[in-house]
């Protein structure tokens, strides 16, 4: 190796050298006719001969352009889908900032080892066995050196990595095989010996445990027991095995913090070896890996790289990279999108990953070892949520014998282990993200040419997990929650369909019809017309969560009721994954025709997109496009399906131009194991896989004069844009194989058989090619529901004998709205009059419907259904009745401020998913219906039912007391640090005054805990939903009205801020007025609380019967007679507590009782 400092390799060229040479060379000049379709008069650029000379192995290696900070890129070598991927890692532990998942960023200043394995995802992973070169002594913490370094001594390029280590002077040189490779480390001359650190401990994932053993003076081998990726609990374990090309003079061995010279092995979670050789040497190391055994790493080894001809090894890399990446051959101007494009698609043909060793053996997901067929590959690591979007139909496309083989490795993952997998890692499942997205990935490899796999065992493990769930050896369970989703039709916000950051209902249902719709079509590919009938219309049930009220998608509780606070604190809105309601509304690829329905027809869509757009990688948290992400992956072709195809070009390239630059900064987002590359990938070849599951490819201006895609067997598809790479940046026309073609995406067949596709390019928008209906790509509408429908809000508070209007949205699917019919399915004594809805001209209704309450309807909550028909489908819509005096507290709670733990989806006490766990309520006491003493006023803490409200937020909202009272207190708490307000109270005279109502924090009122405002601590909890903080409660400090008088209504202020659950009040005079008995029994194996409330009065009682199983209420009771009712406890278990509540003219009386619900068989 020489002792040359090495220069960082850059593909970069000046763009406008490039097209001056090309216009000195025709004679020409390059702009066209402003607003003319670009005539091919000059000659134009010629296709890449040599596409690996473009490849930037630093690009993406830095600080995303968006919210995501990791693009997580390595620069080292591999080969295509390797396994071994040799790079340096500059994270010189996980505990410093500038995340570096993948291992290196271009931003950090020290090499902490070169190790074999790396992955472009967003979480801690691989980087095992960091091999570093020293100089000197390895001294006391070996595992803790570094060397720095200088970008200004660094090259990277296919095949090969180099870096002058500043520290030491040492040079090092990087080579990649299959399953092998290659470093090289040119010591400085004279002086301090030379060293090789083997860290077999240093992973940048957790290591369980780790071995490594010095066999000889030339031969190191072991083994990483690593895994947790993003916190779960997956692990395998990665052998391998060091070659050198002359012996270590000494070597030493540490685990822990015990460093043993001379010692040749060592074990354990924090083992590694050192070897050191004469100063001023040059070393040659090869390591090999493999993930069955020592001996299958040096089997690796000895038949990739025979002996220390690293440079054979760099030339085979960079043929074979050459023949992949050949396999698309651009035209262009633009250096700087030349770059770009074959990095991008240097990046998309990294992952997965090799797995089999030479001899075709690798470790299943069943820990037994396997034998693939020969001439197959097996892979691991799928980062299917954002591969299936459009890398798969990228990789199936440029090679579909090994998309093929990555098709079946997922098919044998559910032969080994009973299900498909979600972000496996190595021969693990995780679990990672949501969905199950590898029902897509395979469908759309099928579809875009992998066949040579077992489609049929595809499709069949695809029903199974699509129809059934049960737990593998790690807990992991395909669909979770399936049960309940095939009985509902979506996702609720339960703890079942809980995902990495929060309950994602709604992005779930979303994930599964779409790879519902893919089964579909994969059943139809291979013929079986019943599955694919059923799964078509499975692939409808984004309907579901489309919230016809706020015209997005929406996440609903466990009622069926739509989620409507935007409260969305960290990484996304409640009830979608890493992203919000706008951002998922756009997430039905299977049927964009209907969307365009949902939203109100082509030119609101258009218009609703310009908004969405108006910025480009806006994050989780706004209502704007996060290209980004994957989800957002296909908005910008959504203009292809409304009729303006100029507006998919323009927003193309406004991302391809302004996010993605070939710099070490130049990405939106995480790069997801070559997702975010795919993604521009496709955008710069003007194409566009939409769909999962099918072969559609929408088109788009394409940056290039011409892209030539190698389909194999001799077929080729040639897209042709004379003037695309020089300012012709519309399409005006197309022709396919010189026939005119108006659609906005291929024919079908293009993807499979080729063809010359010639785009007329011009500089100025075409507003008349591609605007039909008949024009855009296709949608797949069969199983679509013809109406969808929601209440707004779904509660509606009714006086006993009264009405009240529900607010009602309808959205039709081509239906007709004169054929609306709205009808009730509710208790006895509550029905709905003729609906009023208007109809908006795009099947869009809204309006109300009458609810009627009948005189002897119980006081309390009761569950109904509106049922709105239209044609032959009909929608039952959820709509809680709450019968109440009109004006009184409960009447007045609009805020679900407590949830179960178990369903904590249900509260969202501070707007952001938060609330109180109903069980460290319990535990406080505060259990529902309980009657509690503060300051001397008694108030009752609210009985409302799991998922209804229990509190008001304050909007200046106006309550008459149940009992008028001359003190009074109010119980809540304050959310977002400590707020106040004025009251007015008005007093049985007709007069008012004033009183302030303040609260604490409910997480903290203040630093040490103690409350503030003059609040007391009515309860404090030691958690609270949504993370592990403490909770509290408070009662204000008392209001006493002027003597004589007493308080008979509050009007609160207007502090949203603010909550209430309860007004503490005097107690009323100890009165005895009903006997109560509670009789736990069993009938017919179920089992009830018969609750009887005898009147011994002299005059008649109102008696309400509250327990935690269904209340009722019971107007002038008579006396002796009894208000009696028997409530069925299904599902309750333990304790339940009975309150029964009698007011008459004597004053209140209110018995509490605890009984045991019975177990009966």
């Amino acid at each position: 190796m020489s002792r040359t400092r090495p220069a960082r390799t850059t593909v970069r060229r000046s763009v406008a050298a490039l097209s001056a040479t090309a216009v000195l060379a025709a004679g020409l000049s390059i702009a066209p006719a402003v607003g003319l379709a670009v005539p091919a008069v000059a000659a134009a650029p010629d296709l890449v001969e040599d596409p690996v000379s473009f490849v930037d192995p630093f690009v993406g290696t830095g600080q995303a352009t968006g919210v995501v900070g990791e693009i997580n890129n390595f620069p080292g070598p591999s080969m295509p889908f390797g396994m071994m991927q040799l790079s340096p890692d500059t994270q010189v532990s996980v505990g410093n900032g500038d995340k570096a998942y993948a291992g290196y960023r271009y931003s950090h200043q020290a090499i902490r080892g070169f190790s074999m394995t790396h992955a472009a995802a967003g979480c801690w992973i691989f980087g095992d066995v960091p091999i570093l070169p020293v100089t000197g002594d390895v001294g006391q913490y070996p595992w803790d050196r570094k060397e720095s370094f200088s970008h200004d001594a660094e090259s990277a390029e296919v095949g090969r990595y180099a870096v002058a280590l500043q520290s030491s002077g040492i040079e090092a040189e990087l080579s990649a095989a299959t399953r092998s490779g290659g470093l090289t480390f040119d010591y400085p001359e004279g002086g301090a010996a030379s060293q090789v650190i083997v860290n077999a401990a240093g992973s940048l994932a957790s290591v369980r445990n780790a071995t490594v053993e010095v066999e000889d003076a030339r031969t190191v081998t072991g083994s990483v027991t690593s895994g947790g990726f993003c916190g779960k609990n997956n692990t395998h374990t990665t052998y391998f095995a060091i070659e050198l090309d002359q012996d270590a003079q000494a070597f030493g061995t540490w685990q822990g913090s015990t460093v043993s010279p001379g010692d040749p092995s060592a074990d354990g979670n924090g083992a590694g070896a050192w070897l050191t050789f004469a100063p001023g040497a040059t070393v040659h190391a090869k390591v090999g890996m493999s993930y069955v055994s020592v001996e299958g790493a040096r089997a690796n080894l000895a038949a990739e790289i025979p002996g220390f001809d690293f440079d054979a090894v760099r030339d085979a890399n960079r043929a074979a990279w050459s023949d992949l990446l050949g396999k698309v051959r651009v035209a262009g101007e633009d250096a700087d999108d030349l770059t770009m494009f074959y990095t991008s698609l240097y990046h998309s043909l990294l992952h997965p990953n090799t797995f089999t060793d030479v001899d075709g053996r690798y470790v299943g997901f069943d820990g037994e070892i396997h034998q693939a067929p020969e001439g197959h590959e097996r892979y691991a690591n799928f980062s299917d949520w954002d591969t299936y979007r459009s890398l798969g139909a990228l990789q199936a496309l440029l090679a579909p014998d090994r998309a093929s083989d990555m098709a079946q490795s997922l098919v044998e993952v559910a032969d080994q282990s009973g299900w498909l997998p979600r972000w496996p890692v190595a021969n693990q499942h995780t679990g990672q993200m949501t969905g199950d997205s590898s029902v897509p990935l395979i469908a759309s490899m099928y579809a875009f040419g992998a066949r040579d796999f077992d489609a049929e065992s595809a499709l069949a493990h695809m029903v199974k997990g699509a129809t059934s769930a049960a737990p593998t050896a790690n807990g992991y369970v395909q669909r979770r929650g399936i049960e309940t989703y095939l009985e509902r039709g979506y996702a609720p916000q339960t703890e079942e369909f809980r995902g990495d950051h929060r309950v994602v209902g709604a992005s779930i249902t979303l994930e599964w019809s779409i790879a519902d719709f893919a089964i579909g079509q994969l059943a139809a590919a291979l013929g079986q017309d019943d599955v694919a009938a059923e799964y078509a219309a499975r692939g409808q049930w984004w309907q579901n969560v489309h919230d016809p009220v706020t015209r997005t998608a929406g996440a609903r509780n466990d009622d069926g009721t739509f989620v409507r606070s935007q409260g969305g604190g960290g990484f996304g809105q409640e009830g979608f994954d890493e992203g919000n309601a706008e951002q998922y509304t756009w997430l039905v690829p299977q049927n964009v025709a209907g969307l365009t329905d949902a939203l109100g027809g082509r030119e609101a869509v258009a218009e609703r997109l310009d908004a969405f757009t108006a910025q480009h990688n806006a994050g989780p948290n706004e209502p704007y496009l996060w290209i980004g992400n994957e989800p957002n992956f296909g908005v910008p072709w959504l203009y292809d399906y409304v009729g303006q195809p100029w507006r998919t070009s323009e927003l193309v390239d406004e991302l391809t131009s302004t996010l993605f630059r070939p710099e070490p900064n130049g990405k939106p987002g995480n790069d997801d194991l070559g997702a975010q590359a795919g993604w521009y990938v496709w955008a710069a070849m003007g194409l566009y896989p939409t769909t999962p599951g099918t072969d559609v490819l929408a088109l788009n201006a394409p940056r290039f004069d011409r892209v030539v895609v190698d389909l194999g067997e001799g077929e080729t598809l040639d897209l042709r844009a004379t003037g695309a790479s020089t300012g012709a940046r519309y399409i005006s026309g197309v022709t396919i194989d010189g026939a005119a073609w108006d659609g906005t995406s291929l024919p079908r067949h293009i993807a499979h058989e080729g063809g010359v596709v010639e785009l007329a390019m011009s500089t100025e928008r075409d507003t008349t090619w591609g605007t039909a209906v008949a024009d855009a790509p296709p949608s797949w509408r069969d199983g679509e529901s013809a109406v969808v429908a929601a209440a707004d809000p779904g509660l509606v508070t009714v006086a006993p004998g009264g009405s009240a209007d529900a607010s009602v949205a309808v959205q039709l699917f081509g239906a007709d709205a004169a054929d609306v019919r709205v009808a009730v399915d509710a208790p006895d004594g509550i029905g709905v009059g003729e609906p009023a809805l208007v109809d908006d001209g795009s099947g869009h209704l809204t309006g109300t419907v009458p609810v009627q309450v009948g005189a002897g309807v119980a006081s309390g909550y009761h569950d109904a259904r509106l049922v709105v028909a239209a044609g032959d489908d009909d929608v039952e819509v959820p709509l809680t009745v709450l019968v109440a005096a009109p004006g009184s507290l409960v009447a007045a709670y609009d805020t679900v401020g407590t949830a179960p733990e178990a369903n904590r989806g249900v509260g969202n006490f501070d707007a952001a998913g938060n609330s109180f766990s109903r069980e460290a309520l319990a535990d406080a006491g505060l259990t529902p219906g309980s009657v509690h003493e503060v300051d001397g006023l008694a108030f009752t803490w609210p009985s409302s039912p799991v998922g209804r409200p229990d509190s008001v937020t304050l909007t200046g909202e106006t309550v008459r007391l149940d009992v008028p009272t001359s003190r009074l207190a109010f119980v809540g708490a304050a959310t977002d640090g400590t707020h106040r307000g004025t009251a007015v109270v008005t007093l049985d005279d007709g007069s008012t005054a004033s009183t302030r109502i303040g609260f604490g924090d409910w997480v903290l009122p203040s630093a040490d805990g103690s409350p503030v405002e003059g609040n007391s601590v009515v309860a404090q909890m030691n958690r609270r939903n949504g993370d592990k903080d403490s909770a509290f409660v408070f009662a204000t400090a008392p209001y006493t009205a002027p003597e004589g008088r007493r308080v008979v209504a509050v009007t609160f202020p207007d502090v949203d801020d603010l909550h209430v659950f309860a007004i503490a009040a005097e107690p009323a005079a100890d009165v005895h007025l009903v006997d109560v008995t509670v009789s736990p029994r069993c009938l017919a194996g179920t089992p009830y609380l018969a609750v009887r409330a005898a009147n011994v009065s002299a005059g008649a009682v109102d008696v309400d019967l509250t327990t935690g199983v269904g209340s009722r209420s019971f107007t002038a009771v008579a006396p002796g007679a009894n208000a009696y009712q028997s409530f069925a406890a299904r599902g309750a278990t333990g304790d339940v507590d009975v309150t029964v509540t009698a007011t008459g003219e004597e004053g209140t009386q209110t018995v509490t009782q605890t009984v045991v619900v019975p177990r009966c068989a």
